[in-house]
């Protein structure tokens, strides 16, 4: 998922005595059960990245509709993703896990067998409608069955490692299913993962009294989802009818209007989707902002970097998972010392623009990229150092994203969290697609088409711009996060329940 894919908590607070003892007692393979599922939605972002170019080549779809098949889901997942919250108050989270469980599977099994792009990307669709449902579902159920504060923060620290694990799983596990099997094998192995979670959630969870309070705000619901659904193919659709195109900025238009009417709604609801409170306060607001940035920049990272690996130098679909492998390990590096001491120490306001700094300096240097490149003098140390920004930037933002929340708001922030980075994710791939291929289209314009150096200069000059673009987008979240951040080592709330990202 990347998606890259990322998962949110959300669920109303519960105290031991709401708990069923069973389940208490058992809350150790609970634990096992979440983070399986947590691992099948991670392998699932990095794995398709790994499998799109034997995709493409099968179905015969064009680069211009590539993008599609990562932003389906994303979009999908994010623009859902507080109503699957909500859902799983409403209706109850075991319910809605394993319905969650069920119907992703399903929509892998039908992505694996597609005869057609307009198959696959439908079935992506469903599936990050299905991941919406189970993704708040999975980390509520942490939160109900854990009741010890030291317990449950040994839970969430099992199940972030499963997420941060599960990325590099994923490049490598892609990578062997598409060069061995097929990359239809690439969406069928979640069949694997979810079949063996249904059958623990089954036997292990019980049902939580549900929380009668909250009410479905259907308004805000309808806004926020068709509105972001409106942005993103806005973008996307200028990749095909151009910039000029009244389909483009219509879509754009009517976006941000819908947008816009949600944040005022959500002044005015009974029950809003998002209050808010979350996002009004200095360092969450700047969070957000960084996390936004991260998902428009890194999902593009990977996505062009890809289609540079295998089809400018060459390189078999393992071969690609394992190029990747270095800069995951940067990136959880650079976490665990961001987070742990730097943030502890000196505080976000110089830690996170450094690290977007450091992304921007790595995408800069990543444009000098061509198709003689070595990838142990060239390729690894720009990788090592995006790694090492992106990590920078990416824990500290989502530690202080619910930092200071109330107990009712933790949930919905943590829905926000990953809302924002999937969303940034979508536009950024359909941005970034764009201005690839207006680039590459622009290089073969005079030339030869049918020369195959010519077609491989396009494509690096595709793959230049969009790390261009990348960099400028990085600048923008280092002025923001400067201007936000409050100076000094923010007081961090013992209380408030943790984000793991996937």
């Amino acid at each position: 998922m990347s998606q890259n894919a990322t998962v949110a908590a959300c669920g109303a607070e519960t105290t031991p005595e709401n708990v069923p003892d069973l389940s208490h007692r058992r809350r150790w393979w609970i634990l096992l059960v979440i983070s399986l599922s947590m691992l099948m939605g991670v392998l699932d972002g990095t794995i398709v990245n790994i499998a799109l170019p034997s995709a493409q080549h099968d179905l015969g779809f064009s680069d211009a509709d590539r993008q599609w098949v990562v932003t389906a889901y994303a979009l999908a997942f994010g623009s859902l993703l507080l109503l699957g919250g909500r859902v799983a108050d409403l209706v109850g989270q075991k319910v809605t896990f394993l319905v969650g469980l069920a119907g992703f599977a399903i929509a892998s099994m039908v992505a694996g067998a597609a005869n057609g792009f307009a198959m696959l990307v439908i079935a992506r669709a469903v599936q990050g409608l299905f991941a919406a449902l189970l993704a708040p579902s999975a980390l509520s159920v942490l939160m109900t069955t854990f009741t010890d504060p030291r317990e449950r923060a040994k839970a969430f620290t099992v199940a972030g490692s499963v997420a941060g694990a599960g990325g590099a799983i994923g490049l490598i596990l892609g990578g062997v299913l598409t060069q061995y099997l097929d990359w239809r094998w690439t969406m069928y192995v979640n069949v694997v993962f979810a079949g063996v979670a249904f059958v623990g959630g089954a036997a292990l969870l019980r049902r939580i009294p549900r929380d009668t309070s909250s009410k479905l705000d259907v308004l805000g619901t309808v806004l926020v989802s068709i509105g972001l659904f409106c942005l993103v193919y806005g973008f996307s659709n200028a990749e095909t009818d151009g910039w000029g195109s009244p389909e483009t900025w219509g879509m754009l238009a009517a976006g941000t209007v819908l947008v816009s009417v949600f944040v005022w709604w959500q002044t005015r609801a009974a029950y809003p989707l998002l209050p808010l409170r979350v996002l009004l306060d200095r360092n969450r607001g700047a969070s957000f902002a960084a996390l936004f940035v991260t998902g428009a920049g890194m999902f593009g990272v990977f996505l062009f970097l890809t289609y540079y690996l295998q089809q400018s130098l060459g390189y078999s679909t393992l071969k690609t998972g394992f190029a990747f492998l270095p800069m995951i390990v940067a990136s959880s590096s650079a976490s665990a010392v961001a987070n742990n001491v730097l943030v502890r120490r000196i505080g976000p306001k110089p830690v996170v623009p450094l690290g977007m700094a450091a992304a921007a300096a790595g995408l800069v240097w990543m444009t000098t990229l061509d198709l003689g490149s070595g990838y142990v003098t060239q390729v690894l140390p720009q990788l090592v150092l995006v790694g090492i920004g992106l990590g920078t930037v990416i824990a500290p933002a989502m530690s202080l994203a619910t930092s200071g929340m109330a107990a009712a708001d933790a949930g919905v922030a943590s829905a926000a969290v990953n809302t924002v980075q999937q969303v940034g994710g979508s536009i950024g791939v359909a941005l970034l697609s764009t201005m690839a291929s207006d680039a590459a289209t622009n290089y073969l314009s005079g030339r030869d088409p049918k020369d195959p150096g010519v077609l491989a200069q396009a494509g690096l000059e595709g793959y230049s711009t969009a790390y261009w673009w990348s960099t400028a987008v990085f600048v923008l979240g280092l002025v923001v996060t400067v201007l936000l951040y409050r100076r000094g080592v923010p007081q961090h709330d013992e209380s408030a329940a943790p984000v793991v990202h996937m």
